[in-house]
């Protein structure tokens, strides 16, 4: 894929420092986007918004969360790329799903016709083989792995006005801290060269993220609609 030691050594430097430290991933990405794009790499950021619903919770309702993150493309061949990086932001779960007891009674009693929000939140690595149409069309599709870091089961309920009383509880230990699946979908470049990339994935979970579970398996899914922003890409090729 003829990436220079130097490159990759950037790449790594990138990829830990996003995982350790979200809120600085724009700007790092703006300081080094330069430095690792090549001809045979690609480097920017990836966001969108995701609709995700839990398959094996049918009394549920899918939910939307925004997410982002930063990507590689890495040429392998004319029209062949591998496709990876990292989703630091991704939040999955869903909706509408039923309350049930926390042990105190008075919260309980309070929360009886409420419902809840489940936020499952991930870093998201996706591993897919890209390939480049003709026409800036463009296929992706292969594994996605993901690594929880924060569960949360969010209360709602009506007292005077609409979801005015709330109630938040931690629900990391019920969870499995590894998922994984499939994912798959198409996107558009809107220039040539190094315009932006516009698209959209689904992605189908095939592990059981419940720990100790004795019911249905639990599945995350989700829709995603995303824009790909290249970072220096244009720069270097000017450089070239």
């Amino acid at each position: 894929m003829n990436i220079s030691f130097k490159q990759l050594i950037l790449l790594l430097i990138v990829s830990f420092s996003f995982i350790q430290i979200s809120q600085g991933q724009v700007l790092i990405s703006l300081l080094l986007g330069d430095k690792l794009n090549s001809d045979k790499l690609e480097f920017g950021l990836d966001g969108g918004i995701a609709f995700t619903d839990l398959n094996g919770l049918p009394s549920s309702s899918s939910v939307s969360a925004f997410h982002l993150g930063f990507y590689f493309d890495i040429k392998m061949e004319e029209h062949l790329y591998l496709h990876t990086g990292v989703i630091v932001k991704s939040t999955l779960g869903a909706h509408k799903i039923p309350t049930y007891p926390v042990g105190e009674q008075s919260l309980d009693e309070l929360m009886s016709e409420g419902d809840i929000r489940r936020r499952l939140s991930y870093f998201n690595v996706p591993i897919y083989l890209k390939y480049k149409l003709d026409n800036r069309l463009f296929l992706e599709a292969g594994p996605q792995l993901g690594l929880l870091h924060g569960a949360k089961d969010e209360f709602f309920t009506d007292i005077k006005d609409e979801d005015d009383l709330v109630f938040t509880g931690d629900i990391r230990d019920s969870y499995k801290a590894l998922d994984y699946g499939l994912a798959g979908g198409i996107g558009y470049r809107l220039m040539k060269g190094n315009g932006m990339n516009v698209g959209f994935r689904y992605y189908l979970g095939l592990a059981d993220i419940l720990k100790d579970n004795t019911n249905e398996s639990l599945h995350n899914r989700a829709f995603y609609l995303y824009v790909g922003i290249p970072i220096g890409a244009g720069k270097v090729k000017k450089e070239e």
